[in-house]
């Protein structure tokens, strides 16, 4: 039996289950209630409400920018679109680093303000005080280890992580101590292969990779990207399954050629 196709609601011990069954993860990110309706139509069973707003929504270099208030909104119009999938949602730079009380704070406005159903943060040993937190007051919490674009400042590059062993194995105990903490998954960015299996393997909770290879328990990629909306954006781990940027830009010339053409609206397009 499919835990996967049994479940009305995909919930955070779903997602155990299908670990445990072997069954792999779905998720992708969503911004907005159009989106969010096509995407959880279509049966995935993870919305990000993510971080990467500010870049794709806003424009943003980074993820930094992007507040609170604004990740509440974008939160709020994905679950207004949402029957089956589990959201979570980000919580922003500035929203949880080194001040666990402003962390549990800020993800009850998100759990109160935007309905949301779980929180992501980045982080290891240094934010476990914060996680501790959010987890004490029930709200469901999911890591995020590897590359984490928070700190790009810190690490200056946007390239793979933990290439070095050394660098690997604190990866390893601090994806340990965030299940231990009672984290409910893990997400595991930009790592080698080897590493994404084997702490897939290590952990009893859901490792989800965005290029982290196929050894993880699920995928995320960034719906813009994969959609091939944003056309500079092309990493090894992105497959694009669509290329809307030219179909988008055809329809739109071909609108804007019938208005000045005043073949928009005909005889039928009119009352």
């Amino acid at each position: 039996m499919s835990v996967h196709k049994e479940a009305k609601k995909v919930t955070t011990h779903v997602l155990l289950e299908m670990k445990q069954n072997n069954e792999k993860i779905s998720m992708l990110t969503g911004y907005d209630y159009s989106m969010a309706r096509i995407i959880d139509a279509a049966g995935v069973d993870v919305i990000l409400v993510g971080d990467s707003a500010s870049n794709v929504m806003a424009g943003h270099e980074t993820t930094l920018p992007i507040t609170l208030d604004q990740m509440i909104y974008h939160a709020a119009s994905v679950i207004r679109a949402i029957d089956r999938a589990l959201v979570v949602v980000d919580l922003p730079f500035g929203s949880y680093q080194g001040n666990s009380k402003e962390a549990l704070t800020s993800a009850i406005r998100i759990m109160k303000e935007a309905g949301g159903h779980a929180v992501k943060l980045e982080g290891g040993r240094e934010v476990i005080e914060s996680v501790d937190r959010i987890l004490s007051a029930g709200i469901p919490v999911m890591g995020h280890l590897g590359l984490t674009p928070q700190s790009i400042y810190k690490f200056g590059t946007y390239t793979v992580r933990a290439k070095e062993e050394e660098e690997a194995q604190r990866l390893i105990e601090d994806a340990i101590m965030l299940q231990d903490a009672g984290c409910f998954a893990l997400v595991l960015e930009k790592v080698p292969a080897t590493l994404g299996k084997k702490v897939a393997e290590e952990l009893t909770i859901p490792v989800i990779g965005i290029g982290a290879g196929n050894g993880v328990d699920g995928q995320v990629l960034v719906v813009h990207d994969m959609l091939g909306i944003n056309n500079e954006f092309n990493p090894r781990f992105l497959r694009k399954y669509h290329n809307l940027h030219d179909e988008m830009l055809d329809a739109f010339q071909n609108y804007i050629k019938d208005v000045r053409t005043g073949d928009f609206p005909n005889e039928n397009e009119q009352y």
